[in-house]
């Protein structure tokens, strides 16, 4: 296949009935995806209201996530490409997958169906404060911000492989579940230290409805540059330039 160029995007590409869709879609995922996975850490809050956190809520905060990011990328891919996070939507673009418009969109929706989640969660739950992700102590931003890094090269990369690669033939039908498979794993890998964010929107929205800030950044240097590590070493690396002569598996039409 032909090298790919960066392309800003089209003035008619903002109105046009297909971006529009996508967009809405894009929002509609992510507040799926923010209303159960911070759902789940203020479930767990109102549980466990006078007693420590058990090691086992780890692993339900863990499973809330990957089963609503499955659901949410599910939802999404045929309309939108299943992004659900500006750092997946950043490394498409850095891939060369998505225009700079449409990747602008989508970064806005994502945000918005955050922070919509994030307030229909307070709303719903009496007015309970979200609770969004924290460094945990003994750890420093620095650190936390590189775990956010490795975590989210993992999940774009992952991305890549099964939703974006068009050789990927059959895998294309079990990329949602891989996505929500490989950010589960990462929750019980990176949880106890940041939270395993991996996602700006997702801390954005419950640290902007919560009002809790604090190494807010680490929640998006990390994830945006894991991404643009993860869309520039499988698009300019991994997937070749031209089409193989041969090959185990017919290629599959692409989907961004």
């Amino acid at each position: 296949m032909p090298p790919r160029r960066y392309a800003f995007g089209r003035p008619e590409e903002v109105t046009h009935p297909d971006s529009m869709r996508a967009t809405l879609a894009e929002f509609v995922s992510t507040f799926i995806f923010v209303f159960a996975g911070e759902g789940s850490l203020l479930a767990l809050a109102k549980l466990y209201t006078d007693t420590p956190l058990p090691a086992s809520g780890l692993v339900v905060i863990a499973l809330a996530h990957a089963l609503s990011l499955f659901s949410a990328v599910a939802a999404s891919m045929n309309v939108s490409g299943g992004h659900v996070n500006p750092a997946v939507t950043f490394g498409a673009l850095v891939g060369r997958r998505i225009s700079l418009m449409l990747a602008f969109y989508y970064w806005v929706a994502q945000l918005l169906g955050a922070v919509v989640a994030a307030l229909l969660l307070r709303v719903t739950t009496g007015g309970m404060r979200p609770i969004g992700l924290t460094v945990s102590s003994g750890v420093s931003a620095v650190n936390a911000m590189l775990l956010e890094m490795v975590l989210t090269f993992g999940l774009v990369y992952t991305v890549y492989a099964t939703a974006i690669d068009h050789r990927r033939g059959a895998l294309g039908t079990v990329a949602p579940l891989a996505i929500g498979l490989i950010v589960g794993a990462n929750i019980l890998v990176g949880g106890p230290f940041d939270g395993a964010s991996m996602n700006p929107a997702r801390a954005f929205g419950p640290a902007l409805v919560g009002w809790r800030w604090k190494n807010q950044w680490v929640y998006w240097v990390g994830p945006f540059i894991g991404a643009a590590l993860a869309g520039v070493i499988y698009e300019f690396i991994v997937i070749p330039t031209e089409t193989p002569h041969h090959t185990h598996q017919p290629l599959a039409p692409e989907d961004y």
